[in-house]
């Protein structure tokens, strides 16, 4: 029994993941490569098998995850990606009995902290065979020797160069004669892969670069697009005199105007881009018979919703608080207006009822007979010609 305990811990420690660009922490919008690697001198092939939240329980089908092989990528991370990924490696042998190797689980963490940004020209990530692309390293905050850039690609070695210092030969590319911090190079299979920068202040974000030998491919930006931007996907074919072409998001064909800016390229602009046009988009020529590879196009809120924190709060609660904040405040407003008109009317029927309005409302009273003297004659005289006066105060044109 400790026998076969130890030979499965064994096995289990020849899979192993390894995740690119390195570290367990990844970015908001990020593209993300997970490689599984086998510890063994077999040449026999090895099929593969990925896991994600629990062992032996397959990922859910999304479009921005991708597993082929021994690979499994991931574009523009969201908060749902985090969580834990295993890797299956199995291999048969010529009696039919087989091997089986499993991973320990590589865990990933979204951060939504901005990071710094790389820059990418064009803003691609399907490029043709010779076509011409930058890459360029954030601008450094420190007195460090600057940014590493990095690529990675799948099935090869890590390659890295530091930039400001001589050429990006290393890489396969230059260093640009306008920007010396920028590494240009010329679209071939070598270039296909994860590209990231390294520096004392961490690392940037990531793009993954698709270099196609195919005949037609979609080029959408190679980051999130904000809410509100114009956003132009370009379905750009290797041969010419392919004015019709149809896109289509999600696998539905878009009706839409589109507009062509020569024979090998046709643009289709999205004004005014929400969060519905979030999606896997494709191009085909109209027999269908070429048909682009999906590109996914990654919307985030607008960028005036954007906190201190670099986190991003939709525009959707901050109308749900305005709703709440003008309720609570109508809550408020309706009673008070309601018990000021009572009091209102209470006053003016009080004032009506209970005070007099003119002399002839008084009520006559008579007083009792008495006999006057001299002094109360002259008293009465001075009474009489003070109550004249206020009457005419009180009670004008009487």
């Amino acid at each position: 029994m400790n026998t076969i305990l130890i030979s499965s811990l064994l096995e289990s420690l020849r899979a192993s993941v390894s995740v690119w660009p390195p570290g367990s922490n990844i970015y908001l919008g990020d593209c993300v490569l997970l490689q599984c690697s086998v510890e063994s001198n077999s040449s026999v092939a090895w099929s593969y098998r990925w896991f994600r939240h629990k062992p032996h329980l397959a990922p859910t089908p999304d479009p921005r995850h991708l597993f082929s092989g021994d690979s499994y990528s991931i574009t523009a991370v969201t908060r749902e990606d985090a969580g834990s990924y295993w890797c299956q490696a199995e291999r048969r042998g010529s009696n039919a009995t087989s091997v089986v190797f499993h991973s320990q689980p590589a865990k990933l963490s979204v951060s939504e902290l901005p990071p710094p940004s790389l820059t990418l020209t064009p803003s691609t990530r399907q490029l043709f065979r010779g076509e011409r692309f930058a890459v360029r390293c954030p601008a450094s905050q420190t007195n460090s020797s600057g940014w590493m850039l990095r690529l990675f690609s799948p099935g090869r070695r890590v390659r890295k160069r530091v930039l400001h210092t001589d050429r990006c030969s290393p890489l396969g590319g230059a260093v640009s004669a306008d920007r010396p911090d920028s590494c240009v190079f010329t679209a071939v299979s070598g270039n296909s892969g994860l590209y990231w920068c390294e520096g004392a202040e961490g690392r940037s974000n990531a793009v993954n670069i698709t270099v196609s030998y195919g005949t037609i491919i979609l080029k959408t930006p190679a980051f999130p697009v904000f809410e509100g931007d114009a956003v132009v996907l370009y379905c750009q074919y290797w041969t010419d005199n392919h004015s019709n072409t149809s896109f289509f998001k999600n696998g539905a064909e878009i009706v839409t105007s589109t507009s062509s800016l020569s024979d090998r390229v046709i643009k289709m602009t999205i004004e005014n881009v929400t969060r519905d046009d979030e999606g896997l988009y494709r191009c085909a020529s109209q027999d269908r018979k070429m048909e682009s590879p999906g590109s996914w196009l990654s919307v985030r809120p607008g960028r005036g919703n954007v906190t201190s924190d670099g986190t991003a709060a939709s525009r959707s609660d901050s109308w749900k608080w305005i709703i709440v904040c003008c309720g609570a405040v109508l809550l408020f407003l309706i009673p008070l207006t309601v018990c000021l008109v009572r009091l209102y009317r209470y006053q003016t029927l009080c004032i009506r009822n209970c005070w007099p309005v003119s002399k002839e409302d008084l009520p006559a009273v008579e007083l009792p007979a008495t006999k006057q003297d001299v002094t109360e004659v002259q008293w009465d005289l001075s009474w009489m010609e003070m109550s004249n006066l206020l009457d005419k105060q009180l009670y004008p044109g009487t």
